[in-house]
């Protein structure tokens, strides 16, 4: 049996291209001419599909997606939008449209919208927040509610900015998002905006044609097009150039791209996730981001939460790390002192779950190898004051920024005094184990880690 379509406009020559378009993708189609017959026809049969246009003789299209979002969460709505009327495709997609097209229509992109919906998995949102709780731990209020925000962002489209400390994993979270929606099966492409020098940012987002440039010796696709199909993650997106803004906003309304150097636009079909740790509004006021980029980009926000604001999940998380790095290395798992986990649920972690992740590393090259004590975490002696929330948050990023700073020196200290151990024991690595007081596997182990090996 077809699929079912529901197609509301009263404009004829929509319904008609609509109709003929989803026929040769063998999907029936009913047609309504305005909100009453689509009422009715919602009573009459089930339907795996909707096209609305956002202005009908007897309402908008705006308020349909919100009746569909109550009474048939698990039909996907796409609304369908005049000619760069983009803040209403953002309010639809804001009320629970699953996309969004424009007129005049284009085939390919309607395709591509019509295939992704019908790939929309049955589970409810409950089903797919217990299927993220292994990817994405901890039991606290906080966590619980974050993942069942992905759940439901992940039956969409829409584009979301993921906010958040460095460390809380914006990254992690976008993952998911992707994993768990019709696009899981494609490509996710993380990229480092403020990674990337200024002048090559244009050349990795589109690509380029030979010769465009000096040291263009072939032709080289762009992130969007290796993303085609899939999930592009601009993380701290806050980085990239004025410039760029630019053209990234046009990429994402067009749905197109130019390579560097090319004469043609290519369409690229892909959903963008995009996270910073700075304050976006912040950087608008200042004039460092563009307004009308910033609005594009944040249809939904998602709010990663800080470690200290979930510390009852510091034993769930710690015991799975240990876990994963026993694993890694293939050494039995260590137990953790009951005063090691007290100063860790103490501790404010400015860096979150990846300074978590860094503390138990090293500790676990200075334990005896059974045991981790409170001693081997090395954890401040004075800890950094716990940042007070703040639109401001320069305080939390310069903190983490300290952390990342102390995690460097300390490894460079660890180094420095393992050198000084091989070389008065002339590399007797059983030797200077005893000297640095540590176990030979633990020795082992931190010589692989620092390269020294």
């Amino acid at each position: 049996m077809n699929r079912q379509a529901l197609v509301i406009d009263d404009e004829p020559d929509i319904l008609e291209l609509l109709t003929m378009t989803l026929s040769d993708m063998s999907i029936d189609c009913v047609t309504a001419e305005s909100l009453a017959q689509a009422h009715q026809a919602l009573k009459q049969q089930k339907f795996d599909l909707c096209f609305t246009d956002m202005r009908l003789p007897d309402g908008n299209g705006l308020d349909f997606v919100k009746t569909i979002q109550k009474q048939w969460p698990e039909l996907p709505v796409a609304v369908i939008t005049a000619h760069g009327n983009v803040d209403l495709a953002v309010e639809a997609l804001k009320s629970g449209a699953f996309d969004f097209v424009s007129k005049p229509l284009k085939l390919r992109m309607l395709r591509d919208l019509v295939t992704a919906a019908l790939k929309l998995s049955p589970e409810t949102p409950q089903l797919k927040e217990r299927r993220s709780r292994d990817k994405l731990l901890g039991e606290t209020d906080v966590m619980c509610s974050l993942r069942g925000k992905i759940s439901k962002l992940a039956r969409s489209q829409a584009p979301v900015y993921i906010t958040g400390e460095s460390g809380t994993g914006k990254e992690l979270v976008a993952r998911l998002i992707h994993e768990l929606g019709v696009r899981g099966e494609q490509a996710f492409v993380p990229i480092n905006c403020g990674a990337i020098p200024a002048d090559l940012v244009e050349s990795e987002l589109f690509g380029h044609k030979k010769g465009a440039f000096t040291g263009a010796i072939a032709d080289k696709q762009g992130l969007f097009q290796i993303a085609d199909g899939g999930t592009l993650f601009l993380d701290e997106v806050a980085d990239l150039p004025l410039m760029m803004q630019v053209k990234l906003l046009r990429a994402i309304q067009e749905k197109a791209i130019r390579p560097v150097g090319g004469h043609e636009e290519i369409n690229v079909d892909v959903r963008i996730l995009s996270a910073t740790h700075k304050n976006l509004a912040k950087c608008v006021r200042e004039g460092s981001f563009r307004e009308d980029l910033f609005y594009r980009l944040n249809v939904i926000e998602l709010t990663v939460p800080a470690l200290r604001e979930r510390q009852k999940d510091i034993p769930q998380l710690t015991t799975h790390i240990l876990k994963q790095f026993a694993e890694r290395h293939h050494h039995v798992q260590p137990a953790i002192a009951a005063s090691a986990m007290q100063a860790l649920q103490s501790y404010v972690f400015p860096g979150n779950v990846r300074e978590l992740e860094n503390i138990l590393e090293r500790a676990l090259t200075w334990s005896d190898g059974t045991t981790i004590q409170a001693d081997d975490l090395m954890l401040p002696e004075h800890q950094p004051a716990t940042p007070t929330p703040t639109n401001e948050p320069t305080l939390s990023a310069n903190i983490a920024s300290t952390a990342v700073d102390l995690e460097s020196k300390l490894e460079d200290q660890e180094k420095h005094l393992i050198m000084q151990a091989l070389e008065s024991t002339r590399w007797n690595k059983t030797a200077a184990a005893k000297k640095l007081g540590i176990t030979f596997r633990a020795l082992r182990y931190k010589l692989k880690k620092l390269e020294l090996d």
